[in-house]
């Protein structure tokens, strides 16, 4: 399944009309309910498959990497940035000559991200709504009536609220590790959230998946799915769609091939028995 995030940048209409394969669109809440409340109109009429709600972040955490680097959506014009220009020629002819970067989902409602530089964790910081609880989260379900997922549950309290408000999956998620330092891996988590809801709800495992090894672990303990992003959008920076093609490709045989070498021919034949803990 393909997902998109509301930060992306390609427009949900552009996508429903390219790709007739299961769509999810991964939303952030924002402080101006009107553009939460069209982003999901707007998937509802592309005909997106599943909502996916984003609940482990709701401020920017403190991205160092992002600090030092001076990272912002688009891409500030700084001497340091100019001189990045130059030594990457290619690069720079294919950002000044294509079209302008933007961010369609938000565009018509912020400047932010689109018209006016800022970095990905001021933006949620400005931008979201921190006040953001289960209510809401059970109206937006609601508004969207279809297949509804809560990315970012670490714990099996919230898991089981998940289920209360109707979600039909939970993506046991840290946000990649990029927001809160020192917090508990996906995988740590996924045993005890699985015991207590997996039998009615879909959990799948967020975070750090990158071999296909991580995903045999993960099915093993019970998850229904795996999802990852840099998995595949280091790929794709590197060398566009063949990029992402061969990364996929890899990840498909890792599967294939370790399946083989634990003698297993079904995913249903995945158990805890696989699993050894330190």
């Amino acid at each position: 399944m393909f997902g998109v995030s509301s930060l992306g940048t390609v427009s949900v209409e552009e996508i429903g009309s390219a790709i007739s394969t299961p769509k999810l669109f991964q939303l952030y809440f924002h402080k101006d309910r009107g553009l939460t409340g069209s982003m999901i109109e707007r998937c509802i009429a592309a005909n997106f498959d599943v909502l996916a709600l984003t609940v482990d972040t709701i401020t920017g955490g403190n991205r160092e990497r992002d600090l030092r680097t001076g990272f912002t959506s688009p891409p500030r014009l700084t001497l340091k940035s100019l001189l990045s220009f130059a030594v990457h020629p290619r690069w720079a002819v294919n950002y000044f000559t294509h079209e302008k970067f933007a961010l369609p989902q938000l565009k018509d409602y912020v400047k932010e991200g689109s018209n006016v530089s800022v970095s990905v964790g001021d933006y949620f910081s400005t931008m979201l709504d921190q006040s953001m609880n289960w209510k809401d989260a059970e109206s937006v379900r609601k508004k969207w009536g279809k297949q509804f997922c809560l990315k970012g549950i670490m714990s099996v309290a919230d898991a089981k609220r998940a289920l209360d408000i109707g979600a039909t999956a939970i993506m046991v998620s840290n946000h990649g590790g990029r927001q809160l330092d020192g917090s508990r891996s996906p995988f740590d988590q996924l045993a005890e959230i699985i015991d207590a809801v997996g039998d009615r709800i879909d959990v799948i495992c967020d975070g750090g998946i990158s071999r296909g090894t991580h995903v045999l672990k993960a099915l093993s303990l019970g998850a229904k799915a795996c999802s990852g992003g840099r998995f595949y959008l280091y790929a794709l920076a590197a060398a566009g769609q063949v990029g992402v093609e061969r990364a996929l490709q890899n990840l498909h045989n890792e599967i294939e091939r370790d399946m083989k070498l634990m003698g297993c021919r079904s995913i249903n034949e995945l158990s805890r028995e696989n699993l050894r803990f330190r």
